[in-house]
């Protein structure tokens, strides 16, 4: 059995495991590394179960707050702005964002010259660049619902959801139950309309693709048979279905860090897309190879405002963001000739 803290698996974690000595986890029992994680000594395990202390550190005030990160180091040209900022996005979340600045994790002691302005500057770049991409995610979410429902209904039948055999059988019911509870869940109109005068138990494709969610979009699309429908679908991206189905994967979860408003800008993401092989031949070779950061993301979504969104400003605009706010952008994984690539130069 796989051992499991919480919801996560010990594989999650970095210093997994000691020595070879523990080839199961049913042998001398493993640890989280003291070196990772400082602040609380290691964590230690015990035939499965984790053996914890008490929390001991006291909540602190604003005031307390800028004490400790001026006794590290951090210039503070202005307490007052400090304790604004501190009430209104949280201490807890704002170390996020002046790690980077750190020289030392175990002391938290910063590098010198670094300031609450600097953490503050990379802070709002990270919300701009959440919005930034959650437009284009918008536009592309809405894009392949419209073209999940037009190939299903025109290729099969309006209805063509409610076909098991079209869908694998191991996740055809649950998606099923769960688009049946978007449909329950809508007030929309349109959905209380087909519900009250139609005799089936959900409406036609392009109605229900109206109130699905990325992350249902995405499983849908997963689990369709036809070769066919999934090419069709593909092609209007100009990509090869699986390629598609790995980027719908990714950018759910990528939308979802958005919504939730959590930190995205040198994320290591666990689920990656796959690079295009042969088409677009120009996309593929853009990737980087192996990386888990956003780049990747960035030229997803770029080639997908290029196909769905003419004369859109969505590339002018990250170059811009990027340019104000001065951002290292090798953090994610940004190649250093970036801006003399092809891709990210406007079109005449």
């Amino acid at each position: 059995m796989q051992p499991r803290l919480g919801h996560q698996k010990y594989q999650d974690f970095p210093c997994q495991w000691q020595s070879s000595a523990y080839n199961s986890w049913q042998q001398n029992p493993p640890r989280l590394c003291a070196q990772a994680y400082p602040q609380t000594g290691g964590l230690l395990f015990s035939k499965g179960a984790v053996m914890k202390r008490s929390f001991g550190k006291p909540a602190t005030t604003y005031d307390q707050q800028i004490d400790l990160l001026k006794q590290r180091g951090m210039v503070i040209d202005d307490d007052d702005t400090a304790r604004f900022y501190l009430q209104h996005l949280n201490y807890y979340r704002l170390g996020a964002y002046w790690l980077p600045f750190e020289t030392d994790h175990a002391t938290h002691q910063f590098k010198p010259g670094t300031r609450f302005s600097d953490v503050l500057d990379l802070y709002i770049f990270d919300r701009e660049l959440r919005l930034l991409v959650l437009d284009a995610i918008e536009r592309i979410e809405v894009s392949v619902r419209s073209q999940w429902a037009y190939q299903l209904a025109h290729r099969h039948r309006p209805h063509a959801h409610l076909d098991a055999g079209l869908f694998d059988g191991k996740f055809w019911q649950s998606n099923l139950n769960k688009l049946a509870d978007e449909v329950r869940r809508s007030d929309e109109t349109f959905i209380r309309h087909h519900l009250a005068t139609y005799a089936e138990p959900l409406p036609p494709a392009w109605a229900v693709c109206e109130v699905m969610s990325l992350g249902l979009l995405s499983r849908w699309y997963n689990s369709l048979k036809p070769i066919a429908t999934r090419r069709a679908i593909a092609n209007t991206y100009g990509v090869d279905e699986k390629v598609l189905q790995s980027w719908l994967h990714h950018l759910s979860l990528v939308r979802n860090i958005c919504a939730h408003h959590s930190r995205l800008w040198n994320r290591e993401f666990t689920i990656t897309p796959n690079a295009p092989r042969s088409k677009p031949e120009h996309l593929s070779v853009e990737f980087v190879v192996a990386s888990r950061k956003i780049y990747n993301t960035l030229l997803i979504l770029l080639h997908s405002m290029d196909t769905i969104a003419g004369h859109h400003h969505w590339r002018t605009r990250l170059k811009v963001l990027i340019d104000k706010h001065s951002i290292p952008v090798a953090e994610m994984d940004f190649p250093k000739d970036w801006t003399q690539r092809a891709i990210w130069q406007e079109a005449a």
